[in-house]
């Protein structure tokens, strides 16, 4: 009896405690939205939703000031695109090479290379791009656009570089969010794909990564979340010009805006980052709901 009267105690704390933990992220997450949503929103009325989110000049601190900010939403959406759908399938296929065909001595060497890679911090990220990679991008714009006079060179930082370093920065979250959501899945699967026929490639493609498919999800909603929220490392790459987002054009993200000028920016200036940085978390939760409406959608068809 006394055994059993503890475990109820033991129980009863752990769920309060659950519970409370519960409600403080809820709070946390409340907090933040209304927060943004305050701080974000007097832009509009004082600059105007059309003039600002459409708008493709910035120009905070001229006679006339100019607050569009669609070109820094475009490279946002550009960049972070670009980088996901080359990020993602190298991402993925690291996976089924770690955990369907290499062997365990090789998976051991290359599995902590990867998780290394989550470990570097963002700015050696960029001052690498800005080192080598910069370059190398200068060297191609160079050849490019060679005899044009009417393109301005950037240096190699441009929306290219920035696209690299970001397909980079994702993988080591796609690759272990993805290996462990392979790994779960039942071998049984395997096991039946392969005796009725199937190669081990046709039951990796069509049994095993269909199976996983929530947690890959998963993994590329979070590398969408890390591209859509970097800034240090992009920031050093990318060039820092408010232009539309071309391969070779230097550029501006959400992100790299409130770091570029949130230091020195007052009145009308500061309210627009404000809406900035209002823009860039919709974008954030725009994602997440997605992933929670399409794991919905698998579970009702399963």
């Amino acid at each position: 009896m006394n055994n059993k009267a503890g475990m109820n105690v033991a129980e009863r704390t752990a769920k309060y405690i659950f519970t409370i933990c519960a409600v403080f992220a809820i709070m946390a997450v409340c907090s933040i939205t209304a927060y943004m949503i305050a701080k974000g929103t007097p832009a509009f009325a004082n600059v105007g939703v059309l003039r600002l989110l459409f708008g493709t000049e910035w120009k905070p601190t001229a006679a006339t000031p100019a607050y569009g900010i669609f070109y820094i939403i475009l490279s946002s959406i550009v960049g972070t695109a670009m980088s996901v759908l080359i990020g993602v399938p190298v991402g993925l296929l690291t996976a089924v090479f770690l955990t369907e065909v290499s062997g365990k001595k090789l998976a051991a060497i290359v599995s902590p290379a990867v998780e290394l890679l989550a470990a570097i911090p963002s700015v050696i990220y960029g001052l690498l791009g800005m080192m080598l990679l910069n370059p190398l991008m200068y060297k191609l714009e160079k050849i490019v656009f060679a005899g044009s006079k009417t393109h301005q060179f950037t240096g190699g930082s441009n929306l290219l570089s920035a696209i690299i370093v970001l397909a980079i920065m994702i993988l080591p979250t796609v690759v272990s969010v993805s290996a462990s959501s392979l790994r779960a899945v039942p071998a049984s699967l395997r096991a039946a794909s392969l005796a009725l026929g199937a190669s081990k490639m046709q039951t990796v493609f069509k049994v095993t990564i269909p199976a996983a498919k929530s947690g890959i999800m998963t993994g590329v909603v979070l590398g969408i979340g890390r591209a859509l929220g970097e800034a240090m490392a992009i920031n050093m790459v990318a060039g820092g010009a408010v232009n539309l987002p071309l391969p070779f054009n230097s550029v501006r993200f959400l992100t790299t805006q409130l770091v570029s000028e949130m230091g020195y920016a007052e009145g009308t200036h500061r309210d627009v980052l404000f809406t900035v940085g209002m823009v860039l978390y919709v974008f954030i939760m725009a994602v997440n709901l997605l992933l929670l409406k399409m794991r919905k959608e698998k579970a009702s068809d399963e």
